[in-house]
């Protein structure tokens, strides 16, 4: 049993380290210094806040606790810009694991390595933090206000590494609340509360809703659009996935996302096209939501319409503009064809291709290099492209590429108009899953896998 579960970690709270209040830690001394002009009074209002984050994690605040952490979650939202910082410096100075019983616990367990030694190093390593943030729960909110402090820390974390810890709590908490077992799974329609609907349109970040006439018609009968809400956020929808019932496999985004399109017979459909995935709380990122979101929803259309014999993805190549002018293994650059040279050359334009010579022989060289980027472009182990991981390790096929598949700015500058099918067949969706978790395999078509080959061999037309 985890840290987190454990039940006497409500009976036994944690105790705040002495310290001297009046002398600045080590980070918020570091961070002070770092000020050409010094602002005390941010570090007093946030000194305020952390004196009543100590006050939470005493025995005190075991007895009033939901009053303390009302008070507390009040005093932060009064903080920004240096007060902010501020605050966020003596989470860390104050709030973190004593390194003597780190090491002393540590000794112990190298000593001896017994389970009461392991319980005893678990918990000198967890830090206090992790016991002040559960306490905020207390109050009402307090899990959405976590949720925002996670997020305003990931825009500050990039300069200030040192606050790492604070996020590494915050992930680790939200992988425990947010988990499966806790979230319920709601279909979207026209009947759905006003405020949630706002909510799609202010959050959809793969393709733009324009209002609320076109919202209607991304939530007609052949439509489904699905969403992850936790009981603790009851009208802030986490994850959102968008769907269209169709009698094929579509190339092109624009006609799904046209809202004079004619509404069509969903019993007739045998393709469930995901057209859209979004992640709504930037808070929660790196939590995963979205492969258990898309294997509920398949197995809710699988009971509804039991013509669909497809479960596929319309989606976008995010990475492949930036690695065409920025990645270093793309193949034989020197041997671009002259044509492709100027569209690479535009490619921080919003329509990279207006003006550009597009032949057949362009659009040939585009669609390989795609097939070699989405197969053989890496970091790490994994693919690069963000999309490609994601469907990928939930066991999908890299089926088809699609030219002018998206002619939305976006998808211009992005991908240059490329799109991509992935392909989940419920009988070979585990063992694909398995091949990416252990070699990182990517299970392709054998199109994409003959285009990719003829970038890796040289013998496509732009190479002869």
């Amino acid at each position: 049993m985890s840290e987190v579960d454990r039940p006497d970690r409500w009976t036994a709270p944690l105790q705040p380290r002495e310290q001297e209040p009046a002398r600045p830690g080590l980070f918020l001394k570091r961070f002070l210094d770092s000020l050409a002009h010094p602002l005390p009074d941010a570090v007093r209002r946030a000194r305020r806040v952390i004196a009543l984050c100590h006050a939470l994690l005493s025995e005190c605040g075991e007895v009033s606790g939901a009053r303390l952490a009302t008070d507390v979650l009040m005093a932060y939202q009064s903080l920004d810009g240096p007060a902010l910082d501020a605050f966020f410096v003596l989470l860390v100075d104050e709030f973190s694991p004593n390194p003597s019983e780190v090491a002393v616990a540590a000794d112990a367990f190298r000593a001896e390595l017994s389970q009461a030694n392991l319980i005893r190093l678990q918990a000198a390593v967890e830090s206090p933090r992790q016991e002040l943030f559960r306490r905020f729960n207390m109050a009402p909110g307090g899990t959405g206000l976590l949720v925002d402090l996670r997020r305003q820390l990931l825009k500050r974390l990039g300069e200030h590494p040192e606050w790492a810890g604070i996020d590494a709590d915050l992930a680790h908490l939200f992988r425990s609340w947010f988990n499966r077992g806790f979230l319920v799974m709601q279909r979207i329609d026209w009947r759905t509360s006003a405020l949630v609907l706002e909510r799609l349109i202010q959050y959809e970040a793969v393709h733009q809703i324009q209002g609320w006439r076109d919202l209607r018609r991304r939530l007609e009968v052949d439509r489904r659009c699905y969403a992850f809400f936790s009981p603790a956020l009851p009208d802030e929808p986490l994850i959102f996935i968008e769907v269209a019932l169709t009698r094929g496999l579509p190339a092109r985004v624009q006609p799904l996302l046209d809202p004079e399109a004619p509404v069509v017979d969903p019993t007739e459909a045998t393709y469930a096209i995901f057209y859209s995935i979004t992640n709504c709380q930037e808070g929660l990122r790196g939590v995963s939501l979205g492969n258990f979101l898309i294997k509920q929803v398949v197995e809710d259309l699988g009971r509804g319409f039991h013509r669909l014999k497809t479960f596929a993805t319309l989606s976008p190549i995010p990475g492949f503009g930036r690695w065409l002018t920025t990645g270093s293994d793309f193949p034989e650059r020197k041997l671009v064809s002259p044509d492709l040279a100027v569209v690479i050359d535009r490619l921080d334009r919003s329509d990279p291709l207006v003006d550009a010579h597009i032949n057949p022989a362009l659009e040939a060289e585009l669609t390989r290099l795609c097939a070699y980027y989405l197969l053989h472009a890496k970091r790490g182990n994994a693919p690069l492209d963000p999309v490609a991981r994601f469907h990928l390790a939930n066991g999908a096929n890299l089926q088809r590429l699609n030219w002018m598949g998206d002619t939305s700015a976006t998808g211009l500058r992005g991908s240059l108009g490329l799109t991509v099918n992935y392909v989940y067949r419920l009988a070979d969706v585990e063992r694909n899953h398995e091949a990416y978790a252990k070699d990182y395999r990517v299970v392709a078509s054998r199109e994409l896998e003959r285009l990719a080959k003829q970038v890796i061999d040289g013998t496509g037309d732009a190479q002869n």
